[in-house]
């Protein structure tokens, strides 16, 4: 936000709710804009006209500046203002007052390797944005952007950590950060309003490891703790999900359109928000990184697919699907693109060999068909193969198959 203050405008004033409780205040007991106006106007030393960006930083922790934006939008629609704040999905489900109509929401995800990249190698990622065929990648690129992913799975996409790695060019002090961003998720638990569900949320978080690294990812109860219920978690799991660590995968029942429409509501898979974060939660060392592919493979494949996860939900803005056939087969992910479902197979590995995609083809005769894998780029037969570092120009891919 800094950053776009100094580039785009002459003037841009900032302002912290967590950092200034005056600030609180000053939103508590007025609504009139031209006042709060030139109140910050004072505060920052700075005349606020419409050459000025606003920006509002930890919103959350005053939910009456987030409702008077609508104010701004009515009276001063010509002041451009910026508002940012974590677990904002908890505020905005709280039934607080909000400015239905009047603001433009932009969800920050973790950096993807396609972000990440550029820092680390600027000559593989040029390579890799000029790609406007389908074709194999040649072994001269290919190995160093394996190992440039690996790098991506051990550090995550997280900017702190990113920073860090960019900075000192190790992962020790990338992993104090991440620690330490960890505690700090925790401390967030006890930002919940009923103080009994914290206990839960952190149960359900530290979780995630032992859900992913079973063959059937599906989420049990069971392996939160004995004689777990689901009615004892719904509310832990809802408040994760709102506060955008965790995401939850539901099944689908039957692979047509509209997707959302055949939802099992009481079957899900739960991922990490960050591949980096459930690294850590797994206790994975970052040594793992010189020993072959050993970091595909280990997990049964889990920081591949919760990767895979993430990539398609930035570039798809949903998230997806899986789908299964009793105990016979199933398909990771299905995403609903353009009017088409499109099945989806991580490998961890080269070993790409799948029952449960030939059982789907066979059932439902997809257009396309996607498997991420450790194999080169190819389109065959209607089956597109991705290799896990080229996960982030999904979309690219596919329009490229509609072309053929």
């Amino acid at each position: 936000m800094h950053w776009f203050g100094k580039e785009h405008f002459l003037k841009y004033v900032y302002f912290n709710f967590d950092e200034r409780q005056e600030l609180k205040e000053l939103f508590q007991k007025n609504k009139n804009t031209k006042q709060i106006i030139e109140t910050l106007s004072l505060a920052s030393g700075v005349a606020i006209d419409q050459d000025t960006l606003i920006l509002f930083d930890e919103i959350q922790e005053c939910p009456e500046a987030l409702n008077t934006l609508k104010y701004f939008a009515e009276q001063h629609p010509e002041l451009p203002i910026i508002c940012a704040g974590s677990l904002l999905g908890l505020l905005l489900n709280a039934g607080n007052s909000f400015p239905v109509g009047k603001v433009e929401f932009l969800t920050l995800h973790p950096m993807t390797f396609r972000e990440v990249l550029p820092y680390w190698d600027e000559r593989l990622s040029n390579y890799l944005n000029q790609i406007s065929v389908i074709e194999p990648i040649p072994e001269l690129f290919f190995n160093d952007l394996v190992f440039q992913f690996k790098k991506y799975l051990i550090s995550g996409g997280l900017p702190a950590v990113v920073k860090t790695i960019n900075d000192s060019q190790t992962f020790e002090f990338a992993e104090e950060v991440l620690s330490n961003l960890i505690l700090s998720y925790k401390g967030d638990f006890a930002k919940h309003p009923i103080m009994s569900d914290v206990a839960k949320i952190t149960e359900v978080f530290e979780s995630l490891p032992s859900q992913l690294a079973r063959e059937n990812k599906k989420f049990v109860y069971q392996l939160i703790r004995t004689g777990a219920r689901a009615r004892e978690y719904e509310d832990a799991i809802q408040w994760l999900m709102q506060a955008g660590l965790v995401h939850k995968v539901k099944l689908n029942t039957k692979p047509a359109l509209p997707l959302v429409a055949y939802d099992d509501q009481s079957a899900f898979k739960l991922y990490s928000f960050d591949v980096g974060i459930i690294r850590k939660l797994a206790k994975l060392s970052p040594s793992i990184l010189v020993d072959g592919n050993r970091l595909f493979s280990e997990f049964k494949g889990a920081l591949i697919e919760n990767y895979i996860l993430q990539s398609l939900i930035v570039q798809f803005q949903e998230i997806p699907k899986y789908w299964t056939s009793g105990n016979t087969a199933e398909i990771d992910f299905i995403i609903q693109y353009e009017n088409e479902i499109i099945p989806i197979e991580v490998k961890s590995d080269e070993n790409t060999k799948s029952k449960s995609l030939t059982l789907y083809q066979s059932k439902f005769e997809p257009t396309i068909r996607i498997r991420y894998s450790l194999k080169n780029l190819q389109f065959r037969d209607g089956l597109l193969n991705i290799p896990h570092f080229l996960a982030d120009y999904t979309d690219r891919f596919i329009n490229k198959c509609k072309e053929v």
